[in-house]
Parts: C-alpha cells; structure tokens; sequence
C-alpha cells in the first residue's frame, strides 16, 4: 500500500491531499482564497503566493493527520510543476522537495492539466480507455484523446481566453463580483438563455479549438449599448452568455469523440461543476449514446487527490524527479506518454 502526499498551489488554493494506491483518498484539504482575491475582481498573483505560504505547512499537517498517518509513514511526495502562477507553484513545489529530501523518500513533479484528466478516475463509474476529455477551468480549454493514464493527445484548445477566464470576466463587466462562474451559474438558472443571442464562435469546419474572447466582448457591448436598462437584464445576460459558452463546448466535445469513435467522453477541471455544462453533455451524449464520467464537484477545481493520483501511475512506472527541476508558467500537453518537464525556465 503506497500513502503518496499531493500537493498543489498553481493558483489560488493551498491544497494537500493523502491518497493511497492511486485510488484511495485518505485526506483531502483545499485551502481557498477567494476572500483575499475577492476586492479585486480576481487573483492577485503577489497576494496569492503570500497566502500559500502562510498556508503550506498547517494545509500539509491537516492532511496528514486526517489521513490517520505520520510524516515518516508517507511512502512518496507529488507536487504541480506547472502550468500555473510562478509564484503560487515554487511554494508547493519547494515544500515538495524539502518534504520529499528530508525524509528520503521519492518526489516527482507532475504537470497540473494531467492531473486534472486523472481526477475524472474517482467518478464512481470511471471511464474506460480511449476516451475524449474536455478540460475546462479559469485558465485552460481543451480537448484531449486519452488512451490510458500517462497517455494522451491534445485535439484542440482554446485561442484566446478560457471558458472560466470568460466566465469571471464577464462577470467583471456586470459587477457580480469574483469567483465568476459559481455567480453566473446561480444567477443563470432565472434567466431566460434565449434572450439574447450572443455569438458562437466555432472557428474552422472541423476543428477542435475554442475562442471565447468575441463573446466576452459581445457582452462587453451589450453593456455598453443598453446603459440604462442592462442592470435589469442581468439574469438574462448571463444565462445567454452561459448558454452560449455551453453549446459550444458540448458540440466540440461530441464531435471530438465521434472523429475518434470514443463511446465515453469526460469534462473535467473548474467548469465542470457549472450545472448546465453537466446536464448539456449528459443530453447529447445521450441522444448519440455516448458514456459520460465527471469526477466529483469536491475534485473539479484545484486539488492534492489528482495530484497525488496522476503521480502514482508515474511513480508505478519508476519515474522520478530531481531537485533541481524547475516550475514553468506554461506548458501543452500534446502527448503524455513521457513525464512532461519542459526545460527549467530561467527567471
């Protein structure tokens, strides 16, 4: 039995988790700081990796003591390497390698949109392979082909902003404050999604990439033009907007899958949880009698268990990282038969 200790801190949660064998999650803590990015309308990259610093330690000894284990009894160390905030990331990561180093265990760094794709492995019913997922979040949009746990190609992926990103921007513009996805999808359920017709942007025939920053804009100019009235449409702007972003993102995702005659699709990441992002995939994929597998609400933002998760089918596979590897900002994930570590970025 392998007790591996996630960690992940590529953005704004502090997060830690125990998880044993890759499917077994002893402990789960998840740190957020939406109270301190809040004023601000969204994440503050200096704000946030103070927070994860003052967090990392007390978010670690949690984890572990909910697990009902010790430091010494923890078996190897998982840490996000990127993609992420460079700040946010070096303090998980170098905790990591302290971690890992004093005890002198294993460590391995592990790409952040990997571990997403792995967390759909804890929905009760998990996919078989190959399937077609659609990762989705604040700073990711994309659609993967994966044929086992380390393997996958990426399809296609968003040009400009991701459908989070757009989700909190748009609700910026309309002052609802920040996180923006969780307002909009609350606010989105009484308004009517076909008030308005805001554009879909499906770019070329047959292709799996997304844009969403005409649409952020189209809503921009909406504002703009009803200046006087908008604020009573509120319910209805963002369910048009919601309505928008959701259609596009189920017809490429089925579309995806059917080029690569996939009978299961998955969503995964942040905007998973977005309700009717979920009852969308699930009504198409019915109609063309596809499988659906979500992880569960708890696993669709930031957190350890993925972490921890995608690390165990590496570290099974003997791969190991050295301490003088380094965090990166960004990173594609066109194939994922190979540990993922980019050249060290020079800061």
């Amino acid at each position: 039995m392998m007790k591996i200790l996630g960690i992940e801190t590529s953005c704004d949660e502090t997060a830690a988790a125990v998880v044993e064998d890759g499917t077994t999650i002893l402990s789960s803590v998840v740190s957020s700081q939406v109270a301190v990015h809040h004023p601000f309308g969204g994440v503050v990259p200096e704000l946030a990796s103070r927070k994860h610093i003052e967090m990392i330690v007390p978010v670690v000894n949690e984890a572990i003591q909910k697990a009902g284990t010790t430091p010494t009894s923890i078996d190897a160390v998982v840490a996000t390497q990127g993609p992420g905030l460079i700040g946010s990331l070096l303090v998980g990561f170098s905790f990591a390698k302290a971690f890992a180093f004093g005890l002198g265990i294993p460590w391995l760094a592990v790409n952040h949109l990997e571990a997403h794709i792995n967390s759909v492995f804890f929905d009760p019913d998990p996919p078989g392979f190959p399937f077609v997922a659609l990762l989705v979040s604040g700073g990711h949009t994309s659609i993967y082909h994966v044929t086992a746990y380390t393997q996958s190609t990426l399809m296609g992926q968003t040009r400009d902003d991701a459908a989070g990103e757009a989700f909190d921007k748009v609700a910026k513009i309309l002052g609802l404050g920040y996180p923006g996805g969780q307002i909009i999808d609350q606010l989105a359920a009484q308004g009517n999604p076909q008030k308005i017709l805001f554009p879909r942007a499906y770019l070329d025939k047959g292709s799996y990439d997304f844009s969403f920053s005409g649409l952020k804009t189209a809503v921009n100019r909406y504002v703009q033009t009803h200046p006087d009235d908008y604020q009573q449409q509120t319910a209805d702007i963002v369910a048009s907007f919601q309505e928008a972003v959701v259609e596009v993102l189920t017809n490429k995702l089925l579309q995806a899958a059917l080029s690569k005659d996939c009978a299961h699709i998955a969503v995964v990441g942040g905007v998973a949880a977005n309700s009717r992002l979920r009852a969308s995939v699930r009504q198409a994929a019915a109609q063309k009698g596809l499988t659906v597998h979500m992880p569960p609400l708890a696993l669709c933002g930031d957190n350890a268990v993925m972490v921890a998760a995608v690390g165990h089918h590496y570290l099974q596979a003997g791969k190991r990282s050295q301490l003088d590897e380094d965090v990166y900002s960004r990173a594609m994930l066109p194939a994922m038969d190979r540990h993922l570590s980019p050249p060290s970025v020079k800061r």
